[in-house]
């Protein structure tokens, strides 16, 4: 049947004219305009880098306020210099200008290679040489083997007979696996350039969109004589810019997608910015100093004008007031003095700590990405950071979401039984007469119908996307190839070999007939009519083939709750046994049926089929539809089980996540007994959990299914309730102290609680299923939806208290939870690279997550918590004593600090320490980490930035600050500190305060350092003597060129005196005697504790050793090797 162009309303799509002629059939079309094919993944250009980059770094609230203080400085009468807060903010706002120019040139260069590469273009029967970006939508393009495509291409014909090529995509999802595309059947012949160019077809087909897996068009052939023909398009024959030609000498294709519209360069965007929980304290914390910074403004400025209520004291005789200073209002001076006051103090907010957690981020991701614990030798990989934003987060998970097949287990799947009308069939080591001939053998328990087993094996052979590669490809003698299978799924092999195992082998798809070798040796050949495609929703995939007598028949497989209600009722009980006994065991089950489709029943299912494959608009849809109508009425043959063996250290490292206190949920779309099976091997359940079940079989043993539902809610929540304290703090460590309680879900009782009636009873359903998952240690949502996977996180996610997620998968279905939950890790597997490419760190196997979390993320969060709580630590330290200097000079705004000294304390000084601490500290062994989960704990929740710490370390530097002021105020009282009798002035005053200053801030963090290495002593010790350095360089030497030469020779002056050495010591040691007595008390607590740990070991090995020797007996008893 032919279908014409132009029969439905054209909305969203767009038409292109092969080679750019126009057809006289579709004149009425109006030309459409398309981009070019440039790439720019670019952000700036040369003309707007400048105010497009300030734009954007100015809208971060710490970079505006500067800037606002900057023009204060500039345009009101302040005490210090604009430089001290230009400087610093230009240092910031250059430094990450220059990070992100270098990286847009990085751009800019890779998009030039790619804009200006080669390729040969069919104009006028004539290969022409053009380049890249000059690709016109509609232009056929010509592409050699092991070129990749330079925009999205409609394949018109390759070298093959059969118009297929193979194609990689690692570039697009990471999968390094060939996968075909093929040409349809009416441009198949057209291989040289001149056939090519007497092609006159249109291309009709959907909008550019960003989803590399779907495509939706149609191409109407027309000839001269002829109507036009239309064939539909899908992704499989669609060519995707960035992949490469394999295998396949060339290809031609015409250019539907060019430029930025083709779906690599639509899929550039970013994933939506996640936050994590540290930046929002930074947050919280910049409030807070706001706070004390516009109060420190308000008390100086009102305390100023008491102070000047005094008589003399307003206007002394040394400082007479201008005529202009008496007419001005006094409130508009109270707020140009509250500007002032503003300005000076500043720099309490850390201008450079921006800077200083993003380099962290940054740089510290790379030791993710190094640790060779995370390489794996069979895929030649290790792990991939993809969001380094996110790296604190990896120690504040709450909640784990995992998916089951692929990430728990090696998705290496093995064929292991089978049974065919009830009756099962399992391979053995002896030999039987029937159905095994080749390399594998097959018994059976009371043996079904001959006919029947070959109909069962002939559709394992059949009913598959299995595709061939022959390792011997001679004609006419395929079947004695070394055949290898390839499919993106491993089901699907296993039961091709399976079937092979026991005599029919697949020999592979030769010009749309699928040829079999049965037990006899005879090749046999069906026409593939069509293929339903499988998908998530219906869980099943048919194949309609024709064979050589003619006959009609139609293949299905899926999963037993897709198959058993399109089958005869009384087919299913007895193959219902083994399919659930085969859960049970831990197998992948799928159920085999069929149906003879009459001549007439096919003309009308071929019919829809076509009308649906070339519908523009809701294709799938429409095709769902039908493959509804079609898969109906079918008779059932048998069902497969499956082994898809444990990862390795699954069982360990979920066990691991336990002890950590973070709670597991395993998310499958596997059937309940299968999935169970696994938790219990993974050991997510344990053999003393006690299992709550919310499932269909549960809630149908009622008519009233919500009712029932509901009395189940209700129960549970009561038990759980009665067990465990209301405490969430207390529930962690109840874990090890009560019952522990696992809870398994379905997806449609899932259905049922988010989508309760609201006018029912029941509308309160999800309040109390979360209340129940809250107290359970594990849960298992079986028969999930890619959609109700990130449905749940969302759940967890919207908790009061706002619980950390994460969600590891390793498939396209496994995409949503990932991009759902605060942190998505992604799994390289074998069902492709999508949810590696969505996630923000990706690793080669389950068993990594336990150091990942565990070892990484615990010190992430350590070492940027104590960078956070170090910045405002220091900056307070550095603001205290210029807050008391203002009561001991009249409220007037004098600095207590030289100018350099305050624009280089945050940029040079103290910058370096704390970086180095916050990449390389470890203040626990990774060894030690990963041993004891436990530790995870006392971290969680965000613990080490809570009002507590923020508390601890804001009078730590309120303390410190007194001291170093009032310390040197009093050192200043009673003698003269020179030689000569003469006492200090004001800038030797603040020297040496910002001396004392310095060295305590950098000397408290060496204190708290437990790692060291060379960069620690390197930054630590080299900060110090560059201050020394600079003081002295900036006294001695720079004086001369400067305008003021109020530092001539003090910071020399004031070392050589004894007395201030002596201050200078005594002081730092009484700022650090606190720290110092503390880091004392934990040394002696933590040796008390390993003294007492050990002690008890020593008594627990003592008390336990006379039962050890009958444990070992009853463990490894005869009895318990008995299979």
């Amino acid at each position: 049947m032919t279908v014409c162009a132009g029969e439905e309303k054209r909305v969203g799509t767009r038409t292109v004219f092969v080679g750019n002629h126009p057809v006289s059939e579709t004149e009425a079309y109006i030309a459409q305009r398309f981009c070019d094919n440039r790439i720019v993944s670019s952000k700036y250009t040369l003309w707007n880098f400048l105010p497009k980059n300030l734009f954007e770094q100015f809208r971060r609230i710490a970079n505006f306020y500067f800037l606002i203080i900057f023009l204060v400085q500039v345009t009101v009468d302040t005490p210090t210099s604009p430089v001290t807060s230009g400087l610093p903010l230009f240092f910031v706002i250059t430094v990450t200008a220059i990070k992100q120019g270098y990286e847009d040139w990085l751009r800019h260069r890779a998009d030039n290679e790619v804009n200006k590469s080669t390729v040969y273009i069919i104009e006028n029967a004539k290969r022409v040489r053009k380049e890249s970006e000059k690709i016109k939508v509609g232009d056929v393009v010509e592409v050699q083997a092991d070129e990749t495509f330079p925009c999205d291409l409609i394949l018109l014909s390759s070298c093959t007979t059969d118009g297929t090529c193979y194609v990689t995509t690692a570039s697009l999802d990471g999968e390094s696996n060939c996968k075909t595309h093929y040409a349809v059947r009416d441009t198949i012949a057209l291989c040289t350039a001149e056939s090519i160019d007497t092609l006159r077809a249109a291309i009709e087909c959907e909008q550019p969109q960003p989803d590399l897996y779907k495509f939706v068009g149609r191409i109407n052939i027309y000839s001269n004589s002829l109507e036009a023909v239309a064939r539909s398009l899908g992704p499989e024959n669609l060519l995707l810019k960035g992949a490469t030609l394999k295998n396949t000498e060339k290809i031609y294709g015409v250019a539907v997608y060019t430029g930025m519209e083709t779906k690599m360069a639509l899929n550039y965007q970013g994933k939506s910015q996640k936050r994590s929980a540290v930046e929002k304290s930074i947050n919280a914390f910049l409030i807070v100093y706001l706070f004390i910074l516009l109060t420190k403004a308000a008390v100086c400025t009102t305390l100023k004008y008491v102070w000047q209520s005094t008589p003399y004291n307003d206007e002394p005789w040394y400082n007479q007031k201008t005529q202009k200073e008496r007419e001005t209002l006094k409130v508009l001076k109270m707020f140009t003095d509250f500007l002032s006051f503003m300005v000076l103090f500043n720099f309490i907010i850390p201008v450079s700590m921006y800077v200083t957690v993003e380099m962290q981020k940054f740089l510290g991701s790379f030791f993710i990405s190094w640790d060779k614990d995370f390489y794996d030798e069979e895929i030649n990989e290790g792990a991939l950071v993809n969001t380094s934003d996110l790296n604190e987060e990896l120690g504040q998970v709450d909640y784990v979401f995992t998916d089951k097949t692929g990430t728990l287990t090696e998705n290496s799947m093995e064929f292991i039984e089978c049974c065919i009308d009830g009756h099962k069939y399992k391979g053995v080591t002896q030999e039987v007469d029937g159905l095994s001939q080749t390399d594998g053998t097959l018994t059976y328990f009371d043996k079904v119908d001959k006919n029947r087993e070959e109909l069962f094996l002939r559709a394992l052979c059949l009913c598959h996307t299995v595709e061939i590669k022959t390792n011997d490809a001679v004609d006419g003698a395929t079947e004695s190839a070394e055949l290898t299978y390839i499919s993106s799924s491993p089901d699907e092999i296993a039961l091709v070999k399976g079937a092979k195992r026991y005599g029919f082998t697949f020999l592979g798809n030769r010009n749309g007939y699928m040829r079999v070798e049965n037990q006899r040796k005879e090749i046999e050949e069906y026409e593939l009519l069509h293929t339903l495609n499988f998908d998530a929703v219906r869980r099943r995939m048919s194949v309609i083939v024709k064979t050589q007598e003619g006959d009609i028949l139609l293949f299905c497989k899926g999963a037993d709750s897709a198959v058993f209600p399109r089958v005869q009722n009384h087919e299913i009980e007895l193959t219902k046994v083994h399919v659930e006994r085969n859960a049970m065991d831990g197998y992948r089950t799928l159920c085999v049926a069929f149906k003879e489709i009459a001549p007439d029943d096919y003309e009308r299912i071929n019919r829809q089929l076509i009308e649906a494959k070339m519908a523009l608009q809701d294709r799938e849809e429409k095709m769902e539809k039908v493959f509804d109508d079609i898969e109906r009425n079918m008779n059932l043959i048998g069902a497969t089980a499956v082994e898809d063996k444990l990862q390795d250290q699954a069982a360990e490292t979920i066990e691991a996540l336990h002890a950590a206190g973070l709670k597991v949920w395993v998310l499958t779309g596997d059937k309940m007994e299968t999935a169970k099976s696994t938790c219990y091997a993974c050991r997510l359940f344990q053999t003393n959990t006690e299992l709550l079940e919310l499932t269909t079989k549960t809630i149908e043993e009622s008519e009233r299914k919500e009712d029932r539902l509901h009395e189940l809610l209700i129960e549970y929540r009561k038990k759980l309730l009665h067990e465990f304290p209301k405490s969430t703090r207390s529930f962690k460590k109840a874990w090890t102290e009560h019952q522990e309680y696992g809870l398994i879900i379905d997806g449609s009782t899932l259905s049922l609680i988010l989508n309760s009636s609201q006018d029912s009873s029941s509308n309160n359903y999800k309040s109390i299923f979360l209340q129940i998952c809250m107290k359970c240690t594990a849960v298992l949502c079986c028969r999930m939806a890619p959609l109700q996977k990130a449905q749940i996180v969302r759940m967890v996610k919207n908790l009061k208290g706002s619980p950390i997620t994460l969600s590891i998968g390793d498939g396209a279905n496994d995409v949503s939870m990932i991009l759902e939950s605060h942190v998505g890790i992604g799994i390289k597997g074998k069902e492709g690279r999508q949810a590696a490419r969505n996630s923000d760190y990706s690793v080669p196997k389950f068993k990594h997550l336990k150091k990942l979390l565990l070892a990484h993320g615990h010190l992430y969060y350590v070492r940027i918590a104590h960078l956070v709580q170090y910045f405002f630590y220091k900056n307070l330290c550095f603001i205290l004593p210029q807050f008391l200097y203002q009561f001991f000079c009249g409220f007037s705004q004098q600095p207590l600090y030289d100018a350099a000294y305050l624009t280089m304390y945050n940029i040079c000084f103290t910058s370096l320490p704390i970086l180095a601490y916050s990449l390389l500290e470890q203040h626990i062994n990774i060894d030690s980490l990963t041993s004891d989960p436990r530790l995870y704990m006392k971290i969680s929740g965000n613990a080490m930035l809570q009002l507590g710490p923020f508390l601890y370390w804001t009078f730590l530097a309120a303390f410190e600050g007194t001291v170093f002021f009032f310390g040197t105020y009093f050192l200043f009282q009673t003698a003269s500190l020179e030689e000569n009798g003469k006492v200090y002035g004001n800038w030797t005053f603040g020297t040496i305060v910002f001396t004392v200053l310095v060295f305590t801030v950098t000397l408290k963090l060496a204190l708290d350092t437990r790692f060291w290495t060379w960069i620690n002593h390197f930054v630590i010790w080299g900060s110090l003597a560059f201050y020394v350095f600079f003081s002295f360089f900036w006294g001695g030497i720079i004086w001369p060129f400067l305008k003021q030469q109020r530092m001539y020779f003090v910071f020399a002056q004031m070392l050589s005196s004894v007395s201030t050495w002596l201050a200078i010591i005594l002081l730092i040691f009484i700022s650090l005697f606190p720290e110092i007595l503390l880091i004392v008390l934990k040394n002696v607590r933590r040796r008390s504790a390993r003294r007492n740990l050990s002690c008890r070991r020593a008594s627990d090995s003592l008390s336990a050793r006379p039962s050890v020797r009958p444990l070992l007996l009853r463990t490894f008893s005869d009895e318990s090797n008995v299979l």
